[in-house]
């Protein structure tokens, strides 16, 4: 079976080609991200862990980053000898883990799929373990990494519908990967059985919780929140909607609220923030169609003038500290069906929480919120300005909302230390000291 996957990867990256040749002549930084998947890694890093112990952590994107945020911080005071490099597939995931893991020794783009290639950068880092973050599974880098002898371990492990469904179409191929993995923390019995169907040793299976309930590096305090409001220039405004991680299709539903809330509220503010960044002026020039001035942040010099009510978020890794400045935040990627994005985020600022009817990759934890009122979920577009002025006509229920998004995060964390302990149990069963 890997033969075959490697046949149509290598097809693949031919097709490829001339994408990859037009990226390298106009977008900045393609050609170190290329040079680096390619098994060339910075002077700066190979200087750091020459000789050390390398704890590699792989993830995704922007999403596996903020729960690794907190394992790098947890794993760097357990294991303090110890190197952290931490691997990426996304431009943003990269920027993302610039900005909010700096224990990290090194930030790298994960290489290419390609035998050679693993084997190369295997070579170069030599890690005396690999965590995986959620479900990144990729197959020649976990065979050739258990041919190394290099123990796996899948941490804060998430299981969706949709990949479950897509993993059943390979479910041969998918047992032999998962029998490269030694150990298995997922987030929920809900993944724990998903993991378990798929293959896994239900020996080798624990759940530990979701470790971006132990997040951190949004946290803002009230000087920094009176400053960014003043940046802002929101600080005499009322009520602030925050709008996160929006796709096409729910712009429209985002301003169209808007718009009947500034009937009744014309002090009202909107900060939008499109899940794809590069969208920002697209969202922008949305908003005009509505008859609403907006500005990107990028553009922003000074505090947003009083006549323009709406900023389009256009900026990595800012979104998860500037949800403590919403009265009332919507999550999007969830009135379309995308499957929801992370709602702990605004959660871990004590907001009242909006979604719509797709929440299917959260769905233990928007049950969770959704039953201790601490996240509602609208069907439409009517339904969501239904909510958004009953909130704004009902401050205390906003305000218990809030509230029950606190009790829920407090009561949840520790996931963190938990994988932490597993990481502890797999050195003494392979002798490693880190």
């Amino acid at each position: 079976m890997y033969w075959i996957y490697n046949v149509l990867l290598i097809i693949y990256w031919i097709g490829l080609i001339p994408v990859i040749l037009y990226r390298l002549a106009f977008e900045e930084g393609f050609y170190e991200r290329i040079k680096q998947s390619a098994g060339y890694m910075p002077a700066s890093l190979l200087k750091k862990i020459e000789g050390r112990r390398a704890i590699w952590v792989h993830a995704a994107s922007v999403g596996e980053i903020v729960a690794t945020s907190p394992l790098v911080k947890e794993v760097k005071r357990e294991f303090p000898e110890a190197v952290v490099v931490v691997s990426v597939v996304t431009a943003t995931g990269h920027a993302m883990a610039h900005r909010i893991i700096p224990e990290a020794e090194g930030i790298i783009f994960f290489p290419l799929d390609l035998p050679y290639l693993t084997r190369k950068i295997l070579h170069i880092i030599k890690p005396i373990t690999i965590l995986l973050v959620e479900t990144e599974i990729w197959p020649n880098f976990l065979r050739i990494a258990e041919s190394e002898k290099i123990p796996v371990m899948m941490v804060n492990g998430r299981i969706s519908d949709r990949s479950m469904k897509r993993y059943r179409y390979i479910s041969a191929f998918t047992k032999e990967m998962l029998s490269s993995i030694e150990r298995f923390c997922m987030q929920s019995s809900f993944d724990a059985d998903h993991i378990s169907r798929l293959g896994a040793d239900v020996k080798e299976i624990t759940v530990t919780g979701n470790m971006k309930y132990d997040q951190t590096y949004a946290t803002v305090t009230d000087e920094e929140k009176q400053m960014l409001l003043d940046e802002f220039g929101f600080g005499h405004n009322h009520p602030i909607i925050v709008a996160g991680s929006t796709h096409k299709g729910e712009e429209d539903a985002v301003f169209e609220t808007f718009k009947q809330v500034l009937e009744e509220y014309p002090q009202a503010r909107l900060l939008i923030a499109p899940r794809e960044i590069y969208r920002g002026h697209d969202v922008q020039a949305l908003a005009k169609k509505y008859g609403l001035s907006a500005i990107c942040r990028s553009d922003m010099i000074e505090p947003v003038h009083g006549t323009i009510p709406v900023v389009v978020l256009d900026t990595i890794g800012e979104l998860g500290r500037l949800y403590s400045l919403g009265d009332i935040i919507f999550v999007g990627g969830s009135l379309v069906k995308t499957g929801g994005h992370n709602i702990l985020e605004p959660a871990a600022h004590g907001k009242p929480i909006l979604v719509g009817p797709h929440m299917f990759n959260f769905k233990e934890i928007f049950n969770l919120l959704n039953s201790r009122n601490a996240c509602a979920q609208v069907k439409n577009q009517s339904a969501l300005t239904d909510m958004v002025l009953h909130l704004c006509k009902h401050p205390e229920l906003a305000e218990e909302m809030g509230r029950n998004c606190l009790d829920i995060i407090r009561e949840n964390r520790g996931a963190t230390r938990r994988n932490t302990k597993e990481l502890r149990q797999l050195f003494e069963a392979h002798h490693i000291i880190p």
